[in-house]
């Protein structure tokens, strides 16, 4: 597996972290992404289903670098996930920036590793 296949199956790893959160601890969900709004458990189940399609996303594109539909659908999701918590914390006030840099580390690594290595995977030939 290449390098990029290893760090997407790592935030892969760390979003299921965030989808437990939501079903089962909401609480912890909200110091550790909404610090600065109230939650109800039907917010966190929401993101929880939100961020477990976005980790099968990326497991699923870490085996098929090569994929160029499901790499871009990849590639979008960190986009929307970063614009999705900019807008969080820039409009709505609802995160504080620390929780912003965390999401920021791993999508905005994300986004550029990925548009670097755009037309780097070849499919294979059988």
């Amino acid at each position: 597996m290449k390098a990029l296949g290893w760090w997407l199956m790592l935030v892969g790893s760390l979003r299921l972290a965030s989808v437990w959160f939501g079903f089962v601890d909401i609480w912890a969900l909200r110091r550790a992404v909404f610090s600065q709004t109230t939650m109800t458990e039907i917010h966190g189940r929401t993101f929880g289903v939100w961020t477990l399609l976005t980790c099968t996303l990326c497991f699923l594109c870490a085996f098929n670098l090569d994929d160029k539909p499901l790499y871009l659908a990849t590639f979008l999701s960190f986009m929307y996930a970063l614009g999705h918590f900019a807008t969080e914390y820039l409009i709505y006030h609802t995160m504080a920036i620390h929780n912003l840099a965390t999401v920021g580390f791993f999508a905005g690594t994300s986004i550029v590793w990925m548009l670097v290595q755009w037309n780097d995977h070849k499919p294979k030939l059988h």
